[in-house]
């Protein structure tokens, strides 16, 4: 098991952590398995999706922020209620495949660290598992 360690930016971000994820699976030396991942926090999450076009991410960030505005009868007394309701939405977890020692993902995907309360410095757990 490995961890990631990610400094994220605005308060609102997505990080393509792809690469960190391939070279832990690297460092295992798993061929054949599943990749779990898991962000060990409560205003971030994990998600898999486009790493082609940078626009697809502002998107689902404009996207949930119109699911998950700010409210003034939200009572979490530190004003960050939306990020964890965006965290909930996206999750803290993904199980990608791995065959070849490498990551199975579609052409056009990526592994995201989506930041919904940041900057901060976030941590992802990595385990990769033979089978």
């Amino acid at each position: 098991m490995e961890q990631i360690e990610v400094s994220t930016g605005g308060r609102q971000a997505f990080h393509d952590i792809t690469n960190e994820v391939q070279a832990a699976i690297s460092r295992s030396g798993v061929q054949d398995g599943v990749c779990f991942l898991f962000c060990l926090h409560t205003t971030a999450g994990l998600t898999v999706n486009e790493n082609w076009d940078p626009t697809v991410q502002q998107d689902i960030g404009t996207g949930l922020d119109a699911i998950s505005p700010q409210r003034p009868e939200y009572r979490h007394s530190e004003g960050n209620s939306p990020a964890h309701l965006k965290c909930s939405l996206i999750g803290p977890s993904q199980f990608v495949p791995v065959a070849g020692g490498k990551l199975v993902l579609g052409t056009w995907q990526g592994v995201y660290l989506a930041e919904f309360d940041g900057p901060r410095r976030r941590k992802v757990v990595v385990k990769v598992v033979e089978g």
